[in-house]
């Protein structure tokens, strides 16, 4: 079976080997069983599913949540000679029937369908009349975190998909995900039921990825810019928390002359597809979105994801920024964020109709973010230790490691704030508790009386933006949380009362100087190639594009950047050396192997 599966990896997806557990996977589950297998992003979980449906008899039956998704794997899937087809609202009733058709006579080795349709009535049958006929090889379940209600992408059909096991006990199941901390991988087991299944926990660093997380300077549009300096002529992601906020910042993108397009729910649909599609297809396209973005998209070549608000939880953070670097290449995921993002976070959490137990799960989740965001140790040791993995620490490859940040004894400077909290009776925002203590004396002030208030100018050693990141601070450890009711007002908890009483000690992270935050640019280490080599990657992508545009297919499943950095390094002279460059199987050698040795040809 190793053999056999090798054997089609390389000839049909052209990869000279598979990487960590994939083969084990693989071997386990053409052999029949069952397994639950949780990669990041990346990692290659396709694999995972399509080799042994294409090494076991009959079709293998594939739920995905999302239609985008479904339609780029069946196009990449076509490109590499596999039968793959899907089954969505997107097709016609004469095409669901040719589809429908094609897996009743065998001649599809990979069906994708939604969850919602797997579970109808007609569907059902139709796989009771496929297993009598051609077979059924497997069930992948991709997504599968899906099934958790304490996650972030819960879908309440994915807890029905019990039934495949019910009604074809003897199809083997594998459950796929790349998010998924201990508590939700017992929820899926038990969900869906695999508790038999054999589990395969890979690893779930991205080394390739360089994490920085920076503070707000206003509402964040200067640092982006700064940042997206360094990203010139590359795809990306930049996510914001609403609707308005993804507009607005697309207009600034694009007004400094960033190929950026906005993607929310709000948007008309087709507007939606028609940005989602230019975005796959085109090079250096940038898509500001909401969270409404993202899951399932296979773009490879995605070098950076930025968010200018803080994100809801520390799994959808880290799904988000996994969109990064798939191809295994340099990539940088970027976060800004500030008090008034706790504060919204917060507020939208107290607000919502979910239980207490909902929320205290979501406040939970939120500060550990918020521990993740102002820890001055190894930002990528933090992130890890969320999902239960140890790592070392000093990855070399986060802000914090490059350029490890000061902290500061900030005890005395916390009495101070908490005190000024409670002698203004606990109805103020920071920006006026800061006015407090500095001793600025505005109108709002003086119609107060607040000069007269015993913590009045006792902080001026301490500029405005040095007291915002005090107050961020206490927000994020706890100290401090925003009164709904009074217009976000901060008041005290009960974790204040230690440090008042001078029963317990803080230290802050020290603020960058306003200077070292607007450098701009970008710190990730740059892909480069010899002048030579970059003309005839130039060439190759020009190629692509236009050859993706007449198939009307995403980029990506033509040829990854990867694979055609690899073609433009090594300036193959004929079929026989480009077919021993990775990414490039059998059918991809015959359909583009000519026109790829053109192409070098006529920049030679």
């Amino acid at each position: 079976m190793q053999t056999a599966a090798l054997d089609l990896l390389r000839t049909t997806f052209g990869h000279p080997g598979f990487r960590g557990e994939q083969a084990d996977i693989v071997e386990c589950v053409a052999s029949g069983n069952d397994a639950l297998v949780l990669m990041p992003t990346g990692g290659g979980k396709s694999l995972c599913y399509q080799l042994p449906a294409l090494l076991r008899d009959g079709c293998g039956i594939v739920v995905s949540p999302l239609i985008a998704l479904m339609q780029d794997q069946v196009e990449a899937l076509r490109q590499l000679g596999v039968r793959a087809a899907c089954l969505n609202s997107t097709l016609d009733a004469a095409a669901a029937a040719g589809v429908e058709r094609d897996l009743l006579a065998g001649n599809l080795d990979l069906l994708y369908v939604a969850p919602e349709r797997l579970l109808t009535g007609r569907f059902l049958n139709l796989l009771d009349r496929a297993q009598g006929g051609p077979g059924i090889a497997l069930f992948a379940i991709d997504e599968a975190h899906c099934v958790s209600q304490w996650g972030h992408d819960f879908r309440p059909e994915y807890r029905q998909l019990t039934i495949l096991h019910e009604r074809w006990p003897g199809v083997p199941r594998i459950a796929l995900t790349a998010t998924a901390d201990a508590p939700t991988r017992r929820e899926i087991a038990e969900r869906l039921a695999l508790d038999e299944a054999r589990q395969f926990v890979s690893s779930f660093d991205r080394p390739n990825i360089r994490y920085r997380v920076v503070q707000k300077d206003g509402n964040g549009s200067r640092a982006l810019l700064d940042f997206l300096a360094g990203h010139r002529g590359e795809s990306g992601i930049v996510y914001a928390f609403s609707r308005k906020r993804v507009e607005k910042v697309a207009e600034q993108l694009q007004a400094a002359g960033v190929d950026a397009l906005p993607y929310h729910a709000g948007m008309p649909a087709e507007q939606r597809a028609a940005n989602q599609r230019r975005f796959l297809q085109a090079d250096g396209v940038v898509m500001v979105a909401t969270i409404a973005f993202g899951m399932g998209i296979d773009k490879p070549d995605v070098r950076f994801v930025a968010h200018v608000d803080l994100p809801k939880s520390i799994e959808g953070y880290y799904q988000e920024t996994g969109r990064a670097g798939r191809d295994g290449q340099p990539a940088e995921a970027w976060l800004s964020y500030g008090l008034g993002d706790v504060v919204n976070l917060r507020q939208l959490i107290n607000q919502g109709e979910a239980g207490e137990e909902r929320k205290q799960l979501e406040v939970r989740k939120l500060d550990a973010l918020l521990g993740y965001c102002e820890s001055t140790d190894c930002r990528r040791q933090a992130l890890l230790g969320w999902f239960g993995e140890a790592h070392r620490g000093a990855c070399g490859n986060c802000d914090n490691c490059i350029d490890p940040p000061e902290s500061w004894d900030g005890t005395e400077a916390a009495r101070k704030a908490l005190s000024c909290v409670y002698r203004s009776e606990q109805r103020f925002g920071a920006g006026h508790l800061i006015d407090i203590l500095r001793g600025v004396s505005t109108e709002k002030v003086q119609r107060f009386g607040h000069e007269r208030l015993s913590t009045w100018g006792i902080g001026a050693d301490l500029d405005a933006r040095q007291w915002s990141g005090v107050f961020r601070q206490l927000v994020a450890g706890g100290l401090l949380e925003a009164d709904v009711e009074r217009h976000n007002a901060l008041r005290l908890t009960a974790l204040a009362t230690p440090v008042l009483r001078g029963e317990r000690s803080l230290r802050f992270r020290k603020e960058a100087p306003k200077a070292a935050r607007r450098r701009g640019g970008s710190t990730t280490p740059m892909i480069e190639l010899a002048p030579e080599a970059m003309l005839r990657f130039d060439a190759l992508r020009e190629w692509r594009a236009a050859t993706a545009r007449e198939q009307n297919v995403p980029a990506y499943v033509i040829f990854h950047d990867a694979t055609l950095r690899a073609i433009a390094e090594a300036d193959p002279g004929d079929l026989d050396d480009l077919a021993g460059i990775a990414g490039i199987g059998g059918t991809k050698l015959e359909r583009y192997g000519e026109a790829v040795l053109q192409q070098l040809f006529d920049v030679a």
